[in-house]
C-alpha cells in the first residue's frame, strides 16, 4: 500500500510549510484540489486512509481526517463509509489550472485595461503610501492595542452562538434594527447632550460613509460648500466628487471666522458649512461658544445646512466638555456626523449621523443601495456593551492612557523642539497641531526622517506661504516609542537644516 501510484504521487506533490500561519489540513487539501484539477488524479481514483495519509505526511491522524472532510465538504471526493475515499469528477465548467501548486495564483493572467472607456475621477486618487520605516506618525489614530481582545473573543462567540440571529435575518429591517439605535440614542443622549430617538438616527460603516450619504441628498453640482482653511482632505474629495464648489474660510485662536463668512457671502448663496467644532481638523482649535451661536443664526437667516463632524469626541481630556453644536439646534440646521466606538478595532466600529426625521428617512432609503446586510453580530455586541456599560469604562481607561501619552510627548517636545517649533496642549483628540519656525521643507523633512527610520505620510504636512506645520497623531504610540520616534524627528529637522 504504501508504495502505490497515489501514494508516490502524493509525495512528489504534496509539501507542508509549518513556518506559515496556513493550517496543515488547508495546505494539504489545496494541493490535493490542484492535483485533481490537472487531472493528476482521475474520478475513482481511491485516496490512501486517512492512517497511511498520516504516515505519509507525518502528520496527526485527526489532520489527516480534517484533510478529508474538508475535501468532501467542497464535493471533491466522496467519503464511502468502510470503503475509502474515492475521486469525484470536477465539473466541466472547472478550469484546469496547469501551474505548479506553489505558483497556482501565476496561472493565469488578466487584462490590465479595460476595453471600453469610463469616467475617471482625479479626486479618487489614492493618498496611500507605503513604507519600510519602522516608527510612523498617522493624523491622530487610536491604539489599536487597547482594544480588549480576549473580551471580545467571548462576547463576538456569545454573539455568534445566539439562536436569535438567524430569526433576525430573516425579519424585517425595522423589527431587527429596533434595539441597536435606542441603545445608540440613550448613550449618544447622555454623554452628548442629546434629545433624540431612533428616527433622528442613521448608523453606517464610517463617518466617512456618513458624509458620502449625506453629500449625496444634500449637496448638487456647483454648490458652495464652506470649508475651514486647510481642512479635511477626506471630506474635501467628497464634497469634490459631488460636484461642489468648495471655499475655504480662515480658522484662528476661535475657530472658524463667523465674520468672513458674513462679509464675502449673501443669503441662499450658501448650501452648507463643514465644521469639526469640537477640534478643528487639522489644527486642533476649539469652535468658541460664542461663534457657534453665531453659525446658528447665520444658517438659520442665510438658509444653509451645518455639517458638524465630531470625529473624535469620545477623547475628551477636560473635565466639562463642550457640548456639540447639535445639542442646541432648535431649528433642524445641524447634521451632526460621529463615530462610536473608536476604542475598538474598526470593524466594530460604527459611523452614525443625527438629523431631523425627514432627513434620515431619505438618507436610510439611499444606504438601503450601499449597504442592505449591515452587521447584526456587530449591532448586537455594540448595543450590549453600551447596555453593560463596558464602552463607558472602556473609554474612560482609555482616555487616562491616552492624557499620559500627551504629556509624555509634550515634556519630549519641550525638550528637543522649544526653540524651532510652537504648539498648543489640546483638550482632546489624539493629535498635535505643530508648527516650524523658521520654516522648512516638510518634504525634506519627511523624506530625511524615513532614511531615519520614521515615516510621516504626505497627509499629515500642511505646508503653503502661511503655514508649516505637521498634524502629529500620538495616540498609537506608547512612551517607550515616543522617545525615538522624537528623536528621529529631531535628528530629521537638524539635517534639513544643514543643507
Amino acid at each position: 500500500m504504501i508504495d502505490s501510484p497515489v501514494n508516490t504521487l502524493f509525495k512528489q506533490l504534496i509539501s507542508l510549510d509549518k513556518t506559515i500561519s496556513k493550517p496543515l489540513y488547508l495546505q494539504v487539501s489545496g494541493q490535493i484540489i490542484n492535483a485533481i484539477q490537472r487531472s493528476y488524479l482521475t474520478k475513482g481514483t481511491i485516496l490512501p486512509g486517512t492512517r497511511v495519509l498520516s504516515q505519509l505526511l507525518k502528520i496527526h491522524r485527526n489532520t489527516a481526517v480534517a484533510i478529508y472532510e474538508e475535501l468532501a465538504s467542497q464535493g471533491w471526493v466522496e467519503i464511502i463509509p468502510n470503503k475509502g475515499t474515492f475521486v469525484l469528477e470536477p465539473e466541466k465548467n472547472t478550469a484546469k489550472i496547469k501551474a505548479t501548486s506553489q505558483k497556482i495564483n501565476e496561472a493565469y493572467t488578466y487584462a490590465k485595461t479595460t476595453g471600453f472607456p469610463f469616467q475617471k475621477s482625479f479626486h479618487l486618487a489614492s493618498t496611500v503610501q507605503f513604507t519600510n520605516a519602522k516608527y510612523s506618525i498617522n493624523d491622530g489614530k487610536p491604539d489599536l492595542r487597547l482594544h480588549p481582545v480576549h473580551q471580545f473573543t467571548r462576547w463576538y462567540s456569545a454573539a455568534m452562538k445566539r439562536k436569535t440571529l438567524i430569526k433576525k435575518w430573516n425579519r424585517t429591517p425595522e423589527f431587527y434594527n429596533s434595539v441597536f439605535p435606542t441603545h445608540l440614542c440613550n448613550y449618544l443622549n447622555a454623554t452628548r447632550g442629546f434629545h433624540i430617538s431612533p428616527n433622528n438616527l442613521l448608523n453606517t460603516r464610517s463617518t466617512e460613509m456618513s458624509l458620502y450619504v449625506v453629500s449625496q441628498l444634500l449637496i448638487k453640482p456647483n454648490d458652495v460648500v464652506l470649508v475651514g482653511h486647510l481642512s479635511n482632505y477626506e471630506s474635501n474629495i467628497i464634497f469634490q466628487q459631488t460636484g461642489a464648489n468648495i471655499k475655504t474660510i480662515p480658522v484662528d485662536n476661535d475657530g472658524l471666522n463667523i465674520n468672513y463668512i458674513k462679509k464675502h457671502f449673501i443669503k441662499h448663496s450658501i448650501r452648507c458649512v463643514y465644521i469639526c467644532a469640537h477640534r478643528d481638523y487639522p489644527t486642533t482649535v476649539k469652535l468658541s461658544a460664542e461663534r457657534r451661536l453665531e453659525l446658528l443664526k447665520l444658517a438659520k437667516d442665510y438658509g444653509f445646512a451645518i455639517i458638524e463632524d465630531d470625529f473624535d469626541y469620545d477623547f475628551q481630556f477636560e473635565s466639562s466638555a463642550m457640548l456639540p453644536m447639535a445639542s442646541a439646534d432648535a431649528n433642524g440646521m445641524v447634521i451632526y456626523l460621529g463615530k462610536f466606538g473608536k476604542s475598538l478595532f474598526p470593524s466594530f466600529q460604527t459611523g452614525f449621523v443625527v438629523a431631523p426625521e425627514n432627513l434620515i428617512s431619505e438618507a436610510k432609503n439611499y444606504l438601503e443601495l450601499l449597504d442592505k446586510q449591515g452587521d447584526l453580530i456587530q449591532e448586537q455586541m455594540l448595543s450590549e456593551l453600551i447596555y453593560e456599560g463596558e464602552i463607558y469604562r472602556l473609554m474612560k481607561k482609555n482616555i487616562v492612557i491616552y492624557k499620559k501619552r500627551l504629556d509624555f510627548l509634550c515634556n519630549l517636545l519641550t525638550k528637543y523642539f522649544s526653540e524651532i517649533a510652537q504648539w498648543e496642549i489640546p483638550s482632546g483628540g489624539l493629535a498635535i497641531w505643530l508648527q516650524f519656525h523658521p520654516k522648512i521643507s516638510l518634504l525634506k523633512l519627511a523624506k530625511e526622517a524615513e532614511k531615519n527610520d520614521l515615516f510621516l505620510p504626505k497627509t499629515i504636512l500642511y505646508q503653503d506661504k502661511n503655514t508649516c506645520a505637521i498634524r502629529f497623531g500620538f495616540g498609537h504610540l506608547n512612551e517607550e516609542e515616543l522617545k525615538p520616534v522624537i528623536k528621529k524627528l529631531k535628528s530629521a529637522y537638524d539635517k534639513v537644516i544643514l543643507k
